[in-house]
């Protein structure tokens, strides 16, 4: 029996692969994917802290619009106090509603990713003309915003039609965070070549673990310490990656942030054990050095 197939990629075992080390040696390669998004109001999608009895769903815009009025600002303030670097992943629709937050990610050196226009949309709901025209639409705001076209893209809700990284690549981007199958980096075939596919994680994520799993404040604080060390024990053996997804209409609260000060607290006490990174570093430190699967 022959099932329907991507044909992105091939199997190849986490134990059958070429070794190799991240900068100064470090096996684990650990990066923060910080997601800053903004959303229509009265249509379009967006997670839901209540039921929603129709639109406009003022109760679950407005929980959603406190990550980028509050949230956010209280996450930068620990991220600042322990020299966290961050990967932020920006809906182009942040620069016109408040482009001051990526003005301070951006004082501070992180990486700024494309994710799309709002996560109001899905790219799986467009064909391929419209889709096209969506990922030069943000690109172009990213671009000119930064100074320089992004590297990276996340799809809103993770969502891609079967020619998104086509349509990637074609548009100029080195690496995609939608295929989060691997702990390391592995290249996706497109139409015209290649795109590299860096680990996003989506059980190291505050979307499913608070609004779908339900996992209490300490529970995702656990989780994200389990994780990590186990990882770290596992990259003895291979170099491996380890995103974790924030949203701050999440984390952002003040009795989750709480909790997850004690993660951050616990990674960044072993910075001299790990790659603390970005998603771009990472994309490049395997394309240069010819390391990706």
């Amino acid at each position: 029996m022959t099932l329907p197939t991507h044909g992105r990629y091939g199997y190849r075992a986490i134990t059958d692969r070429p070794d190799y080390d991240w900068p100064n040696g470090k096996r684990l390669a650990v990066y923060f994917g910080l997601n800053l998004e903004h959303f229509a109001f009265g249509e379009g999608l967006g997670a839901k802290l209540a039921p929603a009895f129709g639109e406009p769903d003022v109760l679950n815009y407005a929980w959603r619009d406190y990550g980028n009025r509050v949230g956010v600002w209280r996450m930068l303030e620990i991220f600042d106090a322990l020299a966290l670097p961050a990967g932020v992943l920006v809906n182009a629709a942040i620069y016109d509603y408040c482009p001051q937050v990526v003005d301070a990610f951006r004082a501070r050196g992180d990486e700024i990713i494309g994710h799309g226009r709002t996560n109001s949309e899905r790219q799986a709901a467009f064909d391929e003309t419209d889709e096209r025209a969506l990922i030069a639409e943000a690109t172009q705001v990213l671009t000119e915003a930064e100074g320089r076209a992004p590297e990276g893209w996340l799809g809103p809700w993770i969502s891609e039609s079967v020619v998104t990284p086509d349509l990637l690549q074609e548009a100029g981007y080195r690496y995609i965070l939608d295929w989060c199958g691997d702990d390391q980096p592995i290249w996706v075939k497109t139409r015209q070549g290649r795109i590299l596919a860096v680990p996003y994680p989506q059980e190291v994520n505050d979307i499913p673990a608070i609004p779908l799993h339900r996992l209490s404040p300490s529970d995702f604080t656990d989780l994200i310490v389990d994780n990590f060390e186990e990882m770290l024990e596992q990259s003895k053996a291979q170099p491996l990656v380890m995103g974790i997804a924030l949203h701050p209409y999440l984390v952002g609260q003040p009795y989750r942030l709480r909790h997850l000060r004690r993660a951050l607290e616990h990674i960044a006490a072993k910075r001299d054990d790990i790659w603390l990174t970005t998603p771009g570093a990472i994309a490049a430190h395997v394309i240069d050095n010819d390391f990706a699967i």
